[in-house]
């Protein structure tokens, strides 16, 4: 099938551009719109006594965890993928708008923020990280659409029939016609990172009695993601040199898996306790 038979990614990453690199683009409102929902779905754990923050106290969690994930998705990214160039240029960290976001940073500095949410707020550390493996799938799948959306982070060649022609594969100039095809792995992974695992919590969370063994859920949704990462990762195209001959993506999703085993196994070995009870507002300032 000629290269030109295929859908040629063109989407403007821009809603509404201003000038430059300046404007409202599609991938900052899938972080908004995630984390919009991700409030939502919070407030209804409250609503049925299964989180012990109320919407204000949420507020407040919401944007330490929001600091989390920008800061530890930058420095993921930095540190991670962009070695090298960080050491050279340490100020490739503030430059947001060249884009790059690790999903591990971003695990990394929720798992901090959750930290000190638990402190502030005296929670039990594993309670409230079930609650925030509830909350995080919706952001994973709009964060890959919009990927998808930017043309970054391509699969590899492919000729099947739903690949597409990412311009930026190649080199600029390149004619559409000799642009190799590939798979539309952002869509995969929105799938797989996202809706799948978004389907997967919200059953256990709702259908089952998981949140009466702190950690359960953590550790399922730790164990997942990194299944399914690797499973996503057999499509995309490396985006950094291997570590040990293994792509990175996969390298580090190894110790995704030992963090969530690890509770896991501390989950199955407690007792299951008592639904927690509510945090007045009065515990808020402990």
């Amino acid at each position: 099938m000629p290269s030109t038979d295929y859908y040629v990614h063109n989407i403007d990453p821009f809603l509404i551009h201003f000038y430059g690199d300046f404007g409202i683009r599609y991938y900052g409102l899938a972080y908004a719109l995630g984390f919009a929902i991700a409030i939502w779905l919070w407030r209804r754990l409250f609503k049925h006594g299964k989180s012990q923050l109320d919407p204000d106290q949420q507020m407040v969690a919401m944007f330490a965890l929001f600091i989390g994930v920008v800061i530890g998705g930058r420095l993921g990214h930095v540190l991670l993928y962009a070695w090298n160039d960080f050491i050279h240029d340490p100020l490739l960290f503030f430059r947001f708008l060249e884009g790059g976001m690790a999903s591990h940073g971003g695990f990394a500095g929720v798992f901090l923020a959750a930290i000190w949410i638990s402190r502030h707020y005296n929670l039990k550390f594993l309670r409230l990280t079930d609650v925030l493996a509830f909350l995080t799938p919706p952001g994973l799948m709009l964060g890959r659409i919009a990927n998808f959306i930017n043309g970054e982070l391509w699969g590899t060649i492919t000729h099947v029939p739903w690949a597409v022609i990412f311009p930026r594969s190649a080199p600029p100039g390149t004619p559409i016609d000799q642009i190799a095809p590939r798979h539309p792995s952002q869509l995969y992974e929105a799938a797989l990172e996202g809706l799948l695992l978004m389907v997967y919590t919200q059953w256990r969370m709702w259908k089952t009695d998981v949140y009466k063994s702190p950690g359960r859920l953590s550790g399922e949704f730790l164990i997942g993601y990194a299944i399914v990462r690797v499973i996503g990762e057999q499509f995309r195209a490396p985006d950094a040199p291997p570590i040990l001959g293994i792509q990175r993506g996969i390298f580090y999703s190894v110790f995704i898996v030992l963090l969530g085993a690890g509770m896991l196994v501390y989950s199955i070995r407690k007792k299951p306790v008592a639904a927690a009870p509510r945090k007045t507002k009065k515990s808020s300032s402990k």
